[in-house]
């Protein structure tokens, strides 16, 4: 079977830090790869709050994710402290990637390589619209 593969970017819009908690560990005493889509998630919310936005108000529309790939790198076990760095790319008609690097603070070791595409989302019509230009513009106003 093939092994996913992503080609990460090299620069980044937006970083947090997130203690990896309890519950963030697994049976086998690491960090568990459901929780790696948690963090992404709570590091999306973040991203998107610091440039004004919510998950569900982006430019007026909501955003809906279509996929998720995430490429695990080493372990993470209970108090690690994670660097989430975020980026934005691959821009289409109705929506984009949204990357995420996470590393452990004090080793700097990659931790996991993560990618989810979303799409933009009228809640009140139920249907993709097409992803709101003011989104891209203010994103990449300072790359």
């Amino acid at each position: 079977m093939a092994r996913i593969k992503l080609d990460m970017p090299e620069n980044y819009l937006f970083t947090t830090e997130i203690p990896l908690r309890i519950s963030d560990i697994n049976y086998g005493g690491h960090l568990g790869n459901d929780a790696v889509l948690s963090l992404i998630h709570e590091s999306r919310v973040q991203f998107l709050q610091q440039n004004g936005y919510t998950e569900m108000d982006v430019e007026g529309f909501g955003i809906i994710m279509t996929d998720t790939a995430i490429v695990y790198k080493t372990e993470g076990f209970y108090g690690d402290r994670i660097k989430v760095d975020v980026t934005v790319g691959d821009f289409n008609k109705y929506g984009c990637d949204i990357y995420y690097l996470l590393s452990n603070k004090k080793t700097a070791a990659d931790v996991a390589h993560a990618k989810t595409g979303i799409v933009f989302f009228d809640y009140e019509q139920r249907k993709v619209v097409p992803l709101p230009e003011a989104f891209r513009e203010n994103l990449l106003k300072d790359i």
